[in-house]
């Protein structure tokens, strides 16, 4: 039974045309980098980035309880890990920034700061952590350089 309008079931399977050859395009560059190729940076801090926003939002609603030095740890660590990416990178304002969000955070020496206003700081720097983890970008060719080395 044929589907009615629609490509037959499985339709999808059975691959996708190469490449079509257009008259029109023939003579023109595509801007870029040639497809199926790496891109000349990476983007290290993403996923620590990402991590500490977890972390943070998922631990707005224990601040005030012991156990968010936990958490404060937690974060702590992350931020650190983030700011040496950004320090790699070159991004020196996301370097400042998670620096002074290690120090805000760190359970060793303790910021007093009040409950609703480290809710508030919880959810500004999980947007933080999500910004600098996009924007952070370490170039390819310091990855292969430090690896070569002895």
């Amino acid at each position: 039974m044929a589907r009615k309008g629609r490509p037959p079931a499985g339709s999808s399977l059975h691959g996708v045309p190469s490449r079509t050859a257009d008259p029109q395009s023939a003579g023109q560059v595509r801007p870029g980098p040639p497809p199926g190729s790496t891109p000349p940076f990476t983007r290290p801090a993403l996923a620590p980035s990402l991590l500490a926003a977890v972390v943070l939002l998922a631990c707005t609603a224990i601040v005030d309880a012991p156990a968010f030095v936990f958490a404060r740890w937690g974060v702590t660590v992350l931020a650190l890990i983030v700011l040496v990416f950004a320090v790699r990178g070159r991004t020196w304002w996301a370097a400042v920034l998670t620096a002074a969000i290690a120090v805000c955070w760190n359970p060793v020496v303790v910021v007093p700061i009040p409950g609703e206003v480290w809710a508030a700081l919880q959810v500004l720097a999980a947007a933080l952590f999500v910004v600098v983890g996009l924007v952070v970008k370490v170039p390819r060719e310091t990855d292969a350089g430090r690896a070569s080395r002895p």
